[in-house]
């Protein structure tokens, strides 16, 4: 978790990209909001005073958030992002001081609430993805980058040990070598080479980032949900629930639907809900 940097360059943001922020929302405390729209819930990271740092309370609220959301059938899939021009520059410094309980376990809280939510989540970033704000992003399923954003893990700057759970999350998503160059050095790293290490899925130039999303999440939001949750379970290791799909995907119907629009070449309508 790294507070944010005022001795960094200022952020290589497009102009355009100012278009996204509300103006309004710099007068605001920090925040987490939210949207549903289309079967898409989208949350936001909202500290702009602060390059959307974390605080104590922020993290707090996103596992309660996340409950509400997963439970919300209009939800077909989630995108975390941050407000205006940047995604999360980390912990809020100033938390780290306040008493109660420790910032790290409620990061380790929140980041695993994002990871067990059961339908697939999409982090969409732009500008600074840093310390909190990439374990978040690694707790995603899928991660979307605007061209000019900058990728960090830096508990080295800080003399913190990152947690277990978090750094084989990091491993498992870029390999050994890739994952002990972020925590050895706590530098940061641009899109080319988050793209090559397999920390980002896709690149976008700047313009095109919130149109690809939304595109992107139109066709999760269509596909099964039940192929989704049986997938998301098994890519994290969990395979000891074979027989519990196999008996959804026979009660469910969706299965024979999948084929009959097929054959019959129309879009598909799934019914199995998580």
């Amino acid at each position: 978790m790294e507070p944010p940097q005022s001795s960094e360059p200022s952020e290589p943001s497009e102009p355009h990209v100012h278009s996204h922020s509300h103006s309004h929302s710099h007068s605001h405390s920090p925040q987490l909001t939210h949207t549903v729209a289309d079967g898409v819930a989208t949350v936001r990271i909202s500290n702009p005073a602060k390059r959307n740092a974390m605080t104590a309370g922020m993290w707090r609220a996103l596992p309660e958030l996340l409950g509400q959301l997963a439970t919300d059938e209009a939800v077909r899939v989630l995108v975390l992002t941050g407000e205006g021009p940047t995604f999360c520059a980390g912990a809020d410094i100033s938390s780290l001081r306040e008493p109660g309980e420790a910032p790290q376990s409620l990061a380790v809280r929140a980041e695993e609430a994002l990871a067990a939510f059961p339908k697939p989540t999409l982090a969409a970033v732009r500008g600074y993805c840093v310390g909190g704000g990439c374990q978040l992003a690694a707790a995603c399923d899928l991660r979307f980058a605007e061209e000019g954003a900058l990728f960090g893990v830096t508990p080295a700057k800080l003399g913190i040990v990152y947690p277990s759970s978090s750094t084989r999350r990091l491993v498992s998503l870029v390999g050994p070598a890739a994952a002990k160059y972020l925590l050895f050095s706590a530098e940061l790293i641009d899109t080319q080479r988050a793209l090559r290490t397999g920390l980002v899925d896709e690149v976008l130039p700047g313009a095109e980032l919130g149109k690809r999303v939304a595109e992107f999440t139109r066709v999760i939001a269509s596909r099964s949900q039940l192929t989704q949750a049986a997938a998301k379970e098994f890519a994290t290791g969990r395979t000891d629930r074979d027989a519990h799909w196999e008996e959804q995907a026979r009660g469910s119907g969706d299965p024979a639907e999948g084929v009959a629009a097929f054959l019959e070449r129309r879009a598909p309508r799934f019914t199995w809900t998580t």
